[in-house]
C-alpha cells in the first residue's frame, strides 16, 4: 500500500471509529480484540494504530505475559474473565488465552490432555461472551519466515530497536515449524461462526492496519 493511500485511509478508518466508539459506549455493547501472531509481524504496530482512534477513557490494552502464582493456583481463564471489559468498553488483549493451545503447548507448560481440551473450552468461553452481547474479534497477524529474519536483524542493528529482540525470539525463531502446525490447529479448530480469526497479512505493516481497522469498523457496525 502506497504511504499517500495509507494515509488518507488511517485518517478515515480513525474518524469512523472514534464515532463508533461513543456509539458503543452509549448502547453498552462491550468489545474484545484477541491480537496474536508471529514475534516482529507487527503486532504492536496494529494495536498502536486501533488505539489511536479510541477515547482513553474507554479502553485498555492488556499485555499478557507469563501467569503470577496466584494466577496458576487457579484455573488458568481465570485470568481472563477478571480481565475482561466493561460495557461500552473495549478491551484489546495483546496475546490471550490462546497461549494455551501455542506457547503453553510447545514449552510444556500443560499436558498433552489439557491442551487437546482447551479448543472446546475456549470455543465456549467466547460463545457465552459472544451469547451475552460481546463482540469478539481475532487477528492473527501473518509474515513468512524470511521476513521475520530480516526484521530480527534490523532490530538488532538499530540502537533503538534493540529492545525489541531477546535471546527468546531467537530460540521461537527456531521451533518455526512446531509453532506454525499449531498455528493452523489452532484456527480450524477455534474459527467460529461467532468469534472467526482474521489474517493480517503483515509483509506490507500499511496494509494490515488498515485491513485491522477496517474489520473493527464493520463488526461493530454489524453489532450496532
Amino acid at each position: 500500500m502506497e504511504d499517500k493511500r495509507y494515509r488518507k485511509e488511517l485518517k478515515a478508518c480513525k474518524k469512523r471509529l472514534a464515532e463508533l466508539h461513543n456509539e458503543l459506549y452509549r448502547k453498552k455493547v462491550p468489545v474484545v480484540l484477541v491480537c496474536e501472531g508471529w514475534d516482529a509481524a507487527g503486532k504492536g504496530g496494529n494495536i498502536k494504530r486501533l488505539a489511536s482512534a479510541l477515547d482513553p477513557r474507554g479502553y485498555e490494552v492488556i499485555p499478557i505475559a507469563s501467569p503470577t502464582p496466584d494466577e496458576l493456583s487457579r484455573h488458568y481463564l481465570w485470568r481472563f474473565w477478571t480481565r475482561l471489559p466493561k460495557t461500552g468498553h473495549i478491551a484489546i488483549f495483546d496475546r490471550s488465552w490462546y497461549g494455551r493451545v501455542m506457547v503453553e503447548r510447545l514449552e510444556g507448560f500443560c499436558s498433552e490432555d489439557d491442551w487437546k481440551r482447551a479448543y472446546d473450552e475456549l470455543n465456549e468461553f467466547e460463545r457465552e461472551l459472544t451469547d451475552a452481547g460481546t463482540v469478539v474479534l481475532k487477528f492473527w497477524v501473518h509474515i513468512d519466515k524470511q521476513t521475520q529474519l530480516e526484521r530480527f536483524q534490523d532490530r538488532q542493528r538499530a540502537p533503538a530497536k534493540q529492545w525489541k529482540i531477546t535471546e527468546e525470539d531467537w530460540r521461537n525463531r527456531e521451533k518455526w515449524d512446531a509453532y506454525q502446525k499449531a498455528v493452523d490447529e489452532m484456527i480450524q479448530k477455534t474459527s467460529t461462526q461467532n468469534a472467526p480469526w482474521h489474517i493480517l497479512e503483515s509483509v506490507d505493516k500499511r496494509y494490515a492496519r488498515i485491513k485491522a481497522m477496517k474489520l473493527v469498523i464493520h463488526a461493530i457496525e454489524q453489532a450496532l
